[in-house]
Formats: C-alpha cells, sequence, structure tokens
C-alpha cells in the first residue's frame, strides 16, 4: 500500500511569507462567519467537519484559532473518547450519529468515528473481518449522512514525530499547558508506526469524501489551510437568505 503520509511534508513551503498567510487566515474567518449567518438562515445544508490527528497535532487550537468567530446557535463542537458502559453497549456509530448537524448546522468532530477503527487497528483488538465490517459501516454512514445534505469535509493533522515530542514536553514546562498533560500520551507515542499505518488504512479505504492532509507542525499554516478550505466549500454553495413570500 503506498504511503501518503510520507509524500506529504508537515511543514509549510519555504517561500511562504508567515504574515501574509496569517493576513490571509484572518480574511478567511471573517468570510466563514458570514457564510455561516447565511448558512443557518437557508436550512438547506448541514456541515460536518471532522478533525483527526496524533496527540499534541493541534485539534483544539485549530477549533478556537478557526471557529470560534461562528454563531454558537449554529454550531457545535464534540470531543469523542473511550466509549462509556452506555456507548459501548451499542453498536459503534450509535454515539457518533447523534451529534452530527442538522439543516443550517455546522458541527466540528473533535476526534471522531475514526476513533473506532484506530484504536482496534493499533492494538489488534479485531481479526480483518471485524476491521473490514467497520470500514465498510463507516462509508455507508458517510454515505447517508451526505444523501441527506450534509456536507463533510475531513482534515489529518500532519505533524512530525519531533515536533510532537516538543509539544508534549512544553505540557510538562509550561504553567499554561500543564492541564494538557496526560502520561497516556507518551504511551501511544510508542506506537508511532502503528498509528501511521492505521491512518494509511483509513486513507485508502475511507476517501469518499476525500481526506485532507494539513501540514500541521506550524499552527499558522494549518489554520490558514483549513480556514480556506472551508471558506471555499461555503462559498461554492452559492448561499441565499431565504425570500420572504408575499401573502394574497
Amino acid at each position: 500500500m503506498k504511503s501518503l503520509l510520507k509524500a506529504i511534508s508537515t511543514r509549510a513551503p519555504k517561500n511562504l511569507a508567515k504574515e501574509k498567510i496569517k493576513a490571509k487566515t484572518i480574511v478567511y474567518r471573517a468570510k466563514i462567519a458570514e457564510f455561516q449567518k447565511v448558512f443557518y438562515a437557508e436550512q438547506k445544508y448541514s456541515l460536518l467537519i471532522i478533525l483527526q490527528g496524533i496527540d499534541a497535532s493541534g485539534k483544539d487550537g485549530l477549533v478556537a484559532n478557526v471557529f470560534s468567530g461562528l454563531n454558537p446557535f449554529g454550531c457545535n463542537v464534540a470531543a469523542f473518547k473511550s466509549p462509556t458502559p452506555e456507548e459501548a453497549a451499542h453498536d459503534f456509530l450509535w454515539r457518533i450519529h447523534n451529534k452530527t448537524p442538522g439543516n443550517g448546522m455546522i458541527h466540528i468532530f473533535n476526534r471522531s468515528h475514526y476513533e473506532d477503527l484506530l484504536v482496534p487497528v493499533v492494538n489488534k483488538l479485531m481479526n480483518k473481518d471485524q476491521i473490514d465490517r467497520r470500514i465498510h459501516n463507516i462509508n455507508n454512514f458517510e454515505r447517508l449522512l451526505e444523501d441527506n445534505g450534509t456536507i463533510i469535509l475531513k482534515f489529518y493533522l500532519h505533524i512530525s514525530r519531533a515536533e510532537q515530542e516538543q509539544r508534549l514536553l512544553e505540557r510538562q514546562t509550561n504553567p499554561k499547558k500543564f492541564w494538557k498533560h496526560d502520561d497516556h500520551d507518551w504511551s501511544t507515542r510508542e506506537k508511532w508506526d502503528a498509528y501511521m499505518n492505521a491512518y494509511e488504512t483509513i486513507f485508502h479505504n475511507c476517501n469518499k469524501p476525500e481526506w485532507e492532509i494539513v501540514p500541521a507542525d506550524q499552527n499558522w499554516y494549518k489554520e490558514y489551510l483549513v480556514s480556506k478550505k472551508v471558506c471555499e466549500t461555503l462559498e461554492k454553495l452559492k448561499l441565499e437568505y431565504p425570500k420572504v413570500e408575499k401573502t394574497k
């Protein structure tokens, strides 16, 4: 299986001017906020933004820095960790489906149903037949959402192993980031290659809609790419405010 991640750098092109890119990101953020108003009013589509990435790839910061300008009435963020006993008693998509967006809503998944594929693959909790069935179920699930008017954007935050180590160490030395520290992140880091292989499996088997692999070593570039994609996606919808129907 050909590797997608090895072919893509985790950093921005060297010829990019950081301050100019950050200025463009501000413009995209403002446009997204304006588009959201019409998106919410039109009630024609829903938007699901999926963020995946290894620990310290910057999912939380991305949500805060790109989507903080959205009106909370039309936006929701859901984070998926280990299933609760109630969730584990149902099919693995049960807890996910309940958090998908309705018409006019933008929902952001900080981790998603793909965790229920990653963890079993990395920790060898399922055989190939079981994994194949989960892949099949995920593809059908996303197709169902699209058939009902949900636009799905899937972003993988592509961070290097060296950058991840620096960020995990910073969580032990920077008082403002102590709250992010988790010893479990270091044990997960030891399975780096297994996680990368698992993500490659996802990219090759669950790629409709396609994954956007986002270089994530530099936050300013990561935020620019995601905001640009979201903005362009909303712009293509040709959104319009509903017109008042005249009464006779």
